[in-house]
């Protein structure tokens, strides 16, 4: 079981690099301030690709004197909160004329997922938050109850139903999905999918189901795709994923003894691995900046006298294949 430290440390991509002060969402005059203020901090963004500049990149912040800026429609922009002690605000330029604008630009627009990990924790926690929040946007543009045209109200965090009669309001969607390192002791077990190249494994991971807990979707994605059959889990922390827009909750579990590994019909392979097998590099390991790799290094440590960090593991940062939820 993790300790209380262990548990309070934030995942890559989470933690509080951000002050959303939602309360100002309520506020009507939020986007006459923010366009007024020439502190405001504003992120442009092109579908979920986000304005980066140089290399290593940073996030790609531009002021409210900019082209972009002013010629934005009010519909494009989206308060985020306080950024490093300043207002920070996403403008989407996806389908804004003056888009193009930006070739001529010191910035330039890239997806996040490949980024992620050249960026500083504090940008990177921003840019997943702003990416997740234009995807939510661009997937909502249509009542789900009427079918007529939303728009973007309380600084682009509800999206309204435009027909009075109607009016129905649609939040920011969160698919919860749990991903869990199972061990038996000394073993830890990892599978792997077909797309993956030689020797890649990952901890188990999927969504959670209508009417099921976090704990029953553990054992059941587990028996599904292993075969192994968990007899206790626990909590360790959760990381948000925003590709699209999942939030993955980490979970330690105990297999039930002599449990044989098999892959189901999602995995090429399941198997239990050693802590002999992962020092010596004969599994692939996810990148450090994935709560998989957290929850591996949490168990190898627990029983190794040598952390996990300091060896020259090899990881991965390979893209998951649409539709599953696997972090890293």
């Amino acid at each position: 079981m993790p300790s209380s430290s262990e548990r309070s440390a934030a995942n890559f991509l989470a933690g509080s690099y951000l002050d959303r002060r939602a309360e100002l969402r309520e506020d009507p005059y939020w986007l006459e301030s923010a366009r007024a203020d020439a502190e405001t901090l504003f992120l442009p963004a092109q579908g979920t690709a986000l304005g980066v500049v140089g290399d290593p990149p940073t996030a790609a912040f531009i002021d409210h004197s900019h082209d972009l800026v002013r010629s934005s429609p009010d519909d494009s922009l989206v308060l985020l909160g306080w950024f490093r002690d300043r207002r920070c605000v996403l403008v989407q330029l996806d389908e804004h004329p003056m888009a193009d604008r930006s070739r001529d630009d010191a910035f330039r627009f890239e997806e996040l997922r490949p980024l992620a990990g050249t960026l500083g924790a504090e940008e990177a926690g921003l840019l997943a938050y702003a990416r997740a929040l234009a995807f939510w946007q661009r997937r909502h543009r249509h009542c789900g109850v009427c079918g007529s045209p939303t728009r973007p109200t309380r600084a682009g965090h509800v999206m309204t139903c435009r027909d009075p009669e109607c009016a129905a309001e649609f939040f920011p969607r969160i698919d919860p999905a749990i991903i869990v390192l199972v061990s038996d002791g000394e073993r830890a077990l990892l599978g792997r999918q077909a797309s993956w190249p030689e020797g890649r494994y990952s901890t188990i991971a999927g969504f959670v189901e209508p009417g099921e807990s976090l704990e029953d979707a553990v054992a059941r994605e587990v028996l599904e795709e292993t075969g192994v059959r968990v007899v206790a889990s626990d909590y360790h922390s959760s990381q948000p994923w925003p590709f699209p827009s999942s939030l993955m909750l980490g979970f330690m579990a105990t297999a039930e003894p002599g449990a044989i590994a098999r892959a189901g019909s999602e995995l090429e392979d399941a198997r239990w691995v050693t802590r002999e097998d992962i020092a010596s590099g004969d599994v692939v390991l996810p990148p450090p900046t994935s709560i998989s790799h957290r929850l591996i290094a949490n168990w190898f440590d627990a029983g190794s006298t040598v952390p996990l960090r300091t060896m020259r593991s090899r990881s991965w940062g390979a893209t998951a294949p649409r539709g599953k939820a696997v972090s890293g």
